[in-house]
């Protein structure tokens, strides 16, 4: 059972075959100037991507969405969903950002007025001083305020019944029906961009987790019901890997130790890194013969994901660890320095995105 809320660790080529998700790679070569994370294998899957890649190549519209659910600090893991909005948004895509309070409340007992703090200090505020320009035709909206998508969300719901949820999400009989409910919330956020009040049925890309897919399969499911309704075209989607956790396993909101969060000052965020745990061997004189391992490296996966963006010298780092000709002490300040630059960068940018951040939803 693969579940958005409870889900923890992966095994991403198991998921690929069990639920028929293709192999992105596959895909990279039809993608005209592909972004960091599509290069390097972060976005592993997709579903139907090829719609995406053909209209990019030609300059063609299509919208693109994904959801911030409210329930805790935004972390640097976070920061793969923005970059890959950023490269959207900068290749024609029409963003729609839909903020899951009530989602938050249903699974996580999230109050509307803690979500929607949450949404603006955590998410928007970072969103925009990571270079999200949300001037640029973007719908940004919280579920719980939204008219037309409870509308769209109750025209779902008349094509799902519970087997079918139980079955994608393992509800049980004690399940509260708020929570059975918050999937067709989710349903009605991704088919949003099609309605006509929006410009009518468009190819939509949703970039998610690959815990999020049970609702990308009901989605596609219910999609194929509303179609006559609405002509409703079957949503395509892109699956990415979780960056880990400082201390192993994944990177969470609700454990500190496990992640940087994009608010911590930088002292605390450095701290943090340093401890975290690496590839080296069990002894220095072993790091040298065999050199180290960095597909098993916290600090090489930060730069990876994030620090780093020419491939080139990522190579190298690579090769040089691998030779042994760099040491996991020297890698780490390297990777410190470009973490605190990174984020004394970042919140010189918070203070002006928090006061655009309390504007959207006001």
């Amino acid at each position: 059972m693969l579940d958005p809320w409870t889900a923890d660790a992966f095994d991403y080529e198991k998921l690929v075959k069990q639920f028929g998700i293709k192999n992105f790679q596959d895909e990279l070569v039809k993608i005209k100037n592909p972004n960091r994370l599509m290069r390097r294998g972060v976005i592993f899957g997709h579903r139907d991507f090829n719609n995406i890649s053909n209209l990019i190549n030609k300059n063609e519209p299509f919208a693109v969405v994904t959801g911030m659910m409210p329930s805790g600090q935004i972390h640097i893991g976070h920061k793969m969903v923005v970059d890959q909005l950023i490269w959207y948004q900068n290749n024609g895509g029409k963003l729609s950002l839909p903020i899951a309070d009530l989602e938050a409340y249903a699974a996580r007992g999230i109050s509307f007025e803690k979500g929607k703090q949450l949404a603006v200090n955590e998410y928007l505020t970072n969103y925009i001083a990571l270079g999200l320009d949300i001037e640029k035709d973007v719908n940004i909206y919280l579920q719980s305020q939204n008219q037309i998508l409870n509308d769209l969300s109750f025209r779902a719901s008349m094509k799902a019944n519970f087997s079918e949820m139980k079955a994608i999400y393992g509800f049980t009989p004690s399940t509260n029906l708020a929570h059975v409910n918050a999937p067709l919330s989710q349903v009605a956020d991704i088919l949003i961009p099609q309605l006509e009040e929006y410009g009518g049925p468009i190819n939509t890309v949703v970039p998610v987790g690959i815990d999020q897919d049970p609702h990308l399969r009901l989605t596609r499911d219910i999609t194929s019901k509303l179609h006559e309704e609405f002509g409703f075209l079957t949503p395509s989607s892109t699956y990415h890997r979780f960056i880990t956790g400082l201390t192993g396993g994944k990177m969470s909101s609700s454990k500190p130790k496990t992640a940087i969060y994009l608010n911590d000052e930088t002292k605390d965020a450095v701290k943090k890194l340093k401890s975290a745990k690496t590839g080296g061997r069990e002894s220095l004189q072993e790091q040298k013969e065999l050199g180290g391992k960095p597909e098993e490296c916290v600090i090489f996966e930060l730069l990876v994901y994030h620090l780093i963006e020419d491939d080139e010298k990522l190579k190298e780092i690579k090769e040089e660890c691998l030779s042994g000709t760099l040491l996991c002490g020297d890698c780490k300040n390297r990777t410190c320095q470009l973490l605190e630059d990174f984020l004394d960068d970042l919140h010189d940018k918070q203070i002006e995105s928090r006061e655009i951040a309390q504007t959207i939803l006001d």
